[in-house]
């Protein structure tokens, strides 16, 4: 099957990422069915679903009315119904072993053959619950940021028993609906994006424990400094900007800093010369040393247009 053929998504579970999903996929153009067990949250997920699509378009977001976006998802009374005839099927269902194990079996002995089972799991590994499922080879983790109409990066976790086909039928299926999926290539407990979360986590909790700054502080902290940047760049070209020399420079002159940190919070992790020199050569292709002063001077170029946003953005809430 070719991957623009890949347009019919059954949606499993219809919480807050759930409605986000159908959000996604009806503003890609791409008929959705929706299903909740809980009546309630089938009676309200509709609702949900125009109200953030209104403000989408308050923001010029969609390209569309909201009425014909609506308009293509459906809501259904069963699982059965819900993936007959679906190319992907995106479960959102609770963070739990044996509701996701018992949602999938469902899916394998109802959805067609060649439907993809993607689970929007926020830290459990597929191989956690589908190991012994038949189809298990059909599975794959596809973590959305929340909310993933607003925030693109989706990360795309195989397990081993997940065919290779399947991974990348997935991979262009986000991709054409606007996302920007990430391959992480080992299963790894919260992936990519919760163990980052979650080391800042760590820490943000550790120094408020410790008395060495407030909450509102370090929530400062993040928004208007190191989220700032990191809005524009990641971790590892910050650090690669701010020193001259580049990211080698960086590690040679804080890296031991880090270490005690570290070790600080009982985490030994250096950065040992072949991990600073693999970091570095991936840096180095992206951005020669050469190249390093016209980077630096696009960065501040962006902060500045992001400071520029920000100000109107501050200005137009007080008119």
């Amino acid at each position: 099957m070719s991957t623009l053929e890949i347009r019919r998504v059954a949606i499993v579970g219809a919480g807050s990422i759930g409605v986000a999903f159908a959000v996604v996929f009806a503003r890609a153009g791409w008929p959705v069915r929706l299903f909740d067990p809980d009546a309630a949250r089938r009676d309200a997920a509709l609702g949900e679903i125009a109200q953030r699509l209104n403000e989408l378009a308050r923001f010029g977001l969609l390209d569309e009315t909201v009425d014909a976006v609506a308009a293509r998802v459906q809501m259904t009374t069963s699982v059965e119904t819900a993936v007959a005839g679906a190319d992907l099927v995106q479960e959102c269902a609770p963070e739990r072993v044996d509701v996701k194990r018992a949602l999938f079996a469902q899916f394998d002995a109802a959805a067609p053959a060649t439907a993809i089972f993607a689970s929007a799991s926020s830290a459990l590994t597929a191989s956690t619950f589908v190991g012994d499922l038949p189809g298990r080879h059909r599975c794959v983790i596809a973590h959305p940021g929340n909310p993933p109409y607003l925030i693109p990066v989706i990360e795309i976790v195989p397990a081993p028993f997940t065919a290779s086909h399947v991974t990348e039928r997935t991979m262009q299926l986000f991709r054409d609906a606007g996302l920007q999926p990430v391959l992480v290539s080992k299963e790894v407990e919260g992936f990519v994006f919760n163990r980052l979360q979650g080391a800042v986590l760590r820490e943000a909790y550790c120094l408020v424990r410790d008395g060495v700054a407030t909450v509102e502080d370090i929530d400062t902290v993040m928004r208007d400094g190191l989220g700032l940047r990191w809005s524009v760049i990641g971790p590892f070209e910050t650090v690669d900007l701010n020193t001259r020399g580049g990211i080698t420079s960086h590690a040679q002159k804080m890296g031991p800093a880090y270490e005690r940190m570290g070790a600080e919070r009982g985490q030994h992790d250096p950065w040992t010369p072949e991990l600073v020199g693999k970091v570095a050569k991936a840096r180095r292709a992206v951005v020669p040393l050469e190249q390093w002063e016209e980077r630096v001077a696009w960065r501040d170029r962006a902060l500045m247009a992001l400071a520029r946003h920000r100000k109107s953005a501050v200005s137009g809430s007080d008119s």
